[in-house]
Order: C-alpha cells, then sequence, then structure tokens
C-alpha cells in the first residue's frame, strides 16, 4: 500500500513537471514545434480548425493558457488556439519589410554576408536590443532587431 502511495506522488511530479515547465508570465514568444500544427477557434479538439501550419519553427505569440491549449497570434494578428505540445521554447522570427543585410558582427559597418528576403524564417539568441544573433539553415550572422517579427521592441536575449 505504501509503496503504491510513493509510486502515484512519483508519477505525478514526473506528470506535472512539464505543464510547469511551460508556465511562464504572459505574453510570451513560442514557436511552432511540429511539421503540422493546427490553429482552432477554441480551447479543444471539436473546435473548427482555423489554420494547418506546415511551417515549423514559425514564430508565435502565447496570449492566454487554458489547461494544455495556448491562445496564440500570429505575425498578421490573427489569433485561436493550438496544443502546447506542438509548440516550443525555441525562439525564432521571421524578417519583415524588405530585403535585409546579414552582417558578421552586430552593427551597421559590419562586414555584409548575404541578404534575407521578408518571410525567412531563422533562429535567434544573443539580442542586445539592437542586433540579433540569427540562424537561417547552416548560416548565421547578425540582423537589425527591427527588421524581425517575433521579438518585443528592445528585447534582451542571453
Amino acid at each position: 500500500m505504501l509503496r503504491s502511495i510513493r509510486f502515484a506522488a512519483a508519477l505525478s511530479l514526473i506528470v506535472a513537471a512539464p505543464a510547469a515547465a511551460q508556465e511562464r508570465p504572459l505574453p510570451y514568444w513560442a514557436s511552432i514545434s511540429a511539421g503540422q500544427a493546427l490553429m482552432r477557434t477554441g480551447p479543444d479538439r471539436s473546435y473548427p480548425a482555423l489554420w494547418l501550419y506546415k511551417r515549423r519553427d514559425l514564430p508565435i505569440r502565447v496570449v492566454q493558457v487554458m489547461g494544455p491549449w495556448r491562445r496564440v497570434q500570429e505575425q498578421d494578428g490573427s489569433a485561436g488556439w493550438m496544443l502546447a505540445s506542438l509548440l516550443a521554447a525555441r525562439r525564432t522570427a521571421v524578417v519583415i519589410g524588405s530585403l535585409r543585410p546579414i552582417r558578421a558582427e552586430p552593427s551597421a559597418g559590419a562586414p555584409l554576408l548575404w541578404q534575407a528576403e521578408p518571410g525567412v524564417v531563422g533562429r535567434i539568441s544573443k539580442c542586445d536590443g539592437q542586433y540579433c544573433r540569427i540562424q537561417i539553415g547552416e548560416k548565421t550572422g547578425f540582423i537589425e532587431q527591427a527588421a524581425l517579427w517575433g521579438l518585443d521592441p528592445n528585447e534582451r536575449l542571453p
């Protein structure tokens, strides 16, 4: 009897850990982790689907939490519900505006490595409020933070 109580207690801690790991202050940024992810009109599988996303790493802003569901906003402002299991904490961003320079260092005077077109999605890190390190495929460089959707203005990332 005591052994089964201990097992049940240990199991509840294991199950609760992933839920606690996803509890962050709202709103927060996430990215689509699955190759296919449905956005629904409400927080349950019985609600109709709004969109089927087939673009892994697309940044999403989480604005509400309801159990395993997250109310998310995308770049164009549309909103809906996704299962938390379809989202990752990995930070990504979309290049916006026009063709954007990717530089060797976080400076306007740094050598140009290449340019990224609007709509390109990359993984971001090391943002200082003006520039972010971005990885697009196998290439890495620095891009102006204002040229990205997927971050708060002047946000800093370690």
